[in-house]
């Protein structure tokens, strides 16, 4: 796996986050209490050095870990944030999965319009799966959240923002240059708190989080930083191979996020 110079992708991700905040103002982010988008609240720290300058929402179906639980409670009062919980119901949707996908989709875009966010912080990155690989640092969405990847302006020289033109949502990626040991070798340079459910017990450790639901652990002896990144060195198990497999089925995966999905 690739290691980038972390310096560079910071430096990228806090240009990205202060852009977004002042181009557009009334922002939040979403919060999974997974590694990314834990790593993405740490460079909003480095970024806006009084504290977060904007809400971090958590879409909640009540079937978390309860190590996620905790958490995210222990984490949002140490670093000050203003955290939103929004509930989502548990009921069959087209991935197949009654837990998340359409579901946490239809909770996120009723919270958006009871607060009038103008853009939405989300953290994924292009070598997770295919169809995240199409996305921009600013992605337009219509009013449903529906996402037309077929027709998205060009992001060259740092230009990210110029050609956007009107939109009913905007969702802002931050990570997307990164990769999976970029993110833990960004963990370990700054210390940056994470759940416990990445560090193995017993044998068994997650490398990528959903709920309860739909994911699953993997084998694995990393029970620290250190570990978790020598073992990335050498894996050749997919990241999200622990999470249920017909919503990462390309299709069904590329369906899911131009109707709307996080």
């Amino acid at each position: 796996m690739i290691e980038h110079d972390l310096k560079a992708l910071e430096e990228k991700s806090v240009y990205i986050l202060r852009e977004a905040k002042i181009k557009f103002g009334n922002i939040a982010a979403l919060w999974s209490m997974g590694k990314d988008s834990t790593t993405m609240l740490a460079l909003a720290r480095k970024a806006f050095p009084d504290g977060v300058p904007f809400p971090v929402i958590h879409i909640d179906n009540g079937i978390d870990f309860p190590e996620t639980y905790k958490f995210r409670e222990d984490l949002a009062r140490k670093w000050g944030l203003d955290l939103i919980v929004a509930r989502s119901a548990i009921k069959p949707e087209m991935s197949g999965f009654s837990c998340c996908g359409a579901n946490k989709t239809v909770a996120l875009k009723r919270l958006m319009k009871e607060r009038g966010f103008k853009a939405l912080i989300v953290s994924i990155r292009r070598d997770e799966h295919g169809i995240r690989a199409k996305e921009r640092y600013y992605s337009l969405r219509d009013k449903e959240f529906r996402w037309d990847y077929k027709n998205q302006p060009a992001e060259l020289w740092n230009d990210y923002t110029s050609k956007l033109g009107a939109t009913d949502h905007l969702r802002v990626h931050p990570l997307l240059d990164w990769n999976e040991i970029d993110i833990w070798n960004y963990i370990k340079r700054n210390k940056v708190p994470m759940n416990p459910l990445y560090f193995s017990h017993n044998g068994w450790r997650y490398r990528s989080l959903g709920c309860t639901h739909c994911t699953v652990p993997l084998k694995s002896g990393a029970r620290s930083v250190d570990g978790i990144i020598r073992e990335l060195s050498t894996t050749e198990t997919e990241e999200r191979s622990g999470r249920s497999q017909d919503k990462e089925k390309e299709y069904v995966m590329q369906k899911l996020r131009a109707l709307g999905y996080m």
